[in-house]
């Protein structure tokens, strides 16, 4: 196996560089290392490398699997203000049974959409003279609020803590 991940800029082929934040999916944004080959079932790979420094985490994907993985560079300002605008929107209150609703936002999460993750995280917020919240309304809370404040993070140039005031602050607003 190839561990030696080149520094260089990529080929012209492909549209992510060393160095840039992207957003896989189901994993949140994460930092391009470099590309590396590999030799896997007698077929040589050209590899992207990506590292997820909040998992612990560096994946691999073949260059000709980038796209269709669903891997994107950050959102851009116009996106994230969209996202922002629907976290400021009024909570939908769905009577659904919660594992329906669960497997919904959870979906929506790993859509690596930051207006879908905006969505759950309107959804799922509590104010104060709301009912108490349950476990796992909670942990879905916060894997989204986590997901979204990564991406804002970025693209704001600040750290996720602030990030998450941020983002809190202006659901507090609207």
């Amino acid at each position: 196996m190839a561990e030696d991940v080149e520094k260089s800029p990529m080929t012209k082929k492909n549209e992510f560089n060393t160095g840039d934040f992207v957003v896989y999916p189901t994993h949140g944004v994460g930092l391009i290392k470099g590309t590396e080959t590999q030799t896997i079932a007698g077929t040589e790979l050209e590899l992207l490398v990506i590292d997820f420094e909040q998992d612990r985490m560096t994946l691999r994907i073949p260059l000709t699997k980038a796209k269709t993985s669903g891997l994107r560079r950050l959102s851009s300002r116009k996106q994230m203000d969209a996202a922002i605008a629907k976290l400021k929107g009024r909570a939908r209150v769905r009577r659904t049974m919660w594992s329906r609703r669960a497997q919904e936002y959870e979906a929506k999460i790993n859509s690596g959409d930051p207006v879908s993750i905006a969505e759950v995280v309107r959804d799922l917020r509590r104010s104060s003279n709301q009912a108490e919240q349950s476990y796992s309304e909670r942990q879905m809370y916060q894997a989204a609020i986590d997901r979204l404040a990564r991406e804002f993070a970025k693209i704001e140039k600040i750290d996720e803590e602030a990030a998450i005031d941020r983002l809190e602050k202006l659901m507090d607003a609207a």
